[in-house]
């Protein structure tokens, strides 16, 4: 990318969108354009349309999605598959109608089969049951996935997809039910400290594996990738580490200073036993990321106490 680019963010205002900006902003780039929902609709295919022709972007990166964590994906299917499908189709041809130059759509790794080899590769799609619980929501990541594959054989679109492993960070969603796992348990977490309680529950047994990448060494994997990834097709974006949900909750109990016990409540749904990626081809381009686990955990419940402390909401939608 050309440091003058005009370059288009969807979701600016989400975790990975605010993290992609950043990310720019480091690296020079300028003139990079947003819109929040309340200017620009990306389920309003018209609007999306009228927005493309007259801005007239030359890259454009797609992390705009409704995203929850496992409770909201096991609730409201019909509204992720639903919501998801609209933005997808109506941003992905757009961009492709309006000439943009490089596309770049955010996937997740919870489209991968439920019980695919581990770590697992890019070339595992569409090999395996997915997970019940996230479904809908896998369906219309594969879907958006497939069209940015199919505008590239069939209209040469330069679009690719970046799949991050699990993401957490700043500007996270802080919803007590229908956020991530590491937001959930950070609020969870905070509140406790501030009523003295001895005991905490967390949702499921703690011993599903998964894997991490705090948001801004997402949003910096995003811009290499547009800066260098050459090909099409799906690539993985993940530190390759993996840690036990367990593991993860103790591990953020001592870094938030948590003097409780932790209680399992095994009637809580597990999800995908272990879900660990192979980042070779990312990786082998040059990039690695720069945050380990605790201290991605540390900044961002900094981040939390400062906001909260100020005033300000965080974000429980």
């Amino acid at each position: 990318m050309e440091k003058d680019a005009k370059i288009y963010v969807a979701g600016h205002r989400g975790m990975v969108g605010s993290a992609i900006l950043r990310s720019l902003a480091v690296k020079g780039y300028a003139n990079v354009l947003s819109r929040g929902s309340d200017q620009l609709d990306l389920t309003d295919t018209q609007a999306v349309d009228t927005f493309f022709k007259i801005e007239k972007p030359e890259y454009v990166f797609l992390a705009a999605a409704k995203v929850g964590g496992i409770h909201a994906n096991d609730s409201y299917g019909g509204d992720f598959i639903r919501v998801n499908l609209q933005i997808q189709t109506n941003v992905i041809h757009a961009a492709w109608a309006s000439g943009v130059r490089k596309f770049c759509f955010l996937g997740s790794s919870c489209i991968y089969p439920r019980a695919a080899p581990q770590p697992i590769r890019e070339d595992m799609l569409l090999t395996g049951p997915l997970e019940p619980t996230n479904l809908p929501y896998a369906v219309a990541k594969i879907a958006g996935k497939t069209m940015c594959d199919a505008y590239r054989k069939q209209y040469g679109f330069d679009a690719f997809t970046a799949m991050p492993c699990n993401v957490y960070g700043i500007g996270d969603n802080f919803h007590p039910e229908n956020s991530h796992v590491i937001a959930a348990l950070m609020r969870r977490f905070h509140q406790a400290k501030l009523d003295g309680d001895t005991d905490v529950i967390v949702w499921g047994s703690g011993a599903p594996l998964r894997e991490f990448i705090y948001a801004d060494d997402l949003g910096d994997a995003c811009t290499f990738l547009m800066e260098h990834h050459k090909d099409g097709g799906a690539v993985n974006a993940g530190t390759g580490v993996e840690v036990s949900i367990q593991t993860l909750a103790e591990t953020l109990r001592d870094v938030m200073g948590l003097n409780a016990d932790l209680v399992w409540d095994k009637g809580k749904p597990d999800g995908t036993p272990r879900k660990l990626m192979d980042n070779t081809i990312l990786h082998s381009l040059g990039w690695v990321p720069t945050t380990d686990l605790k201290t991605g955990l540390a900044k961002m419940y900094a981040w939390y106490r400062q906001t909260l402390e100020q005033g300000d909401a965080v974000r429980s939608n």
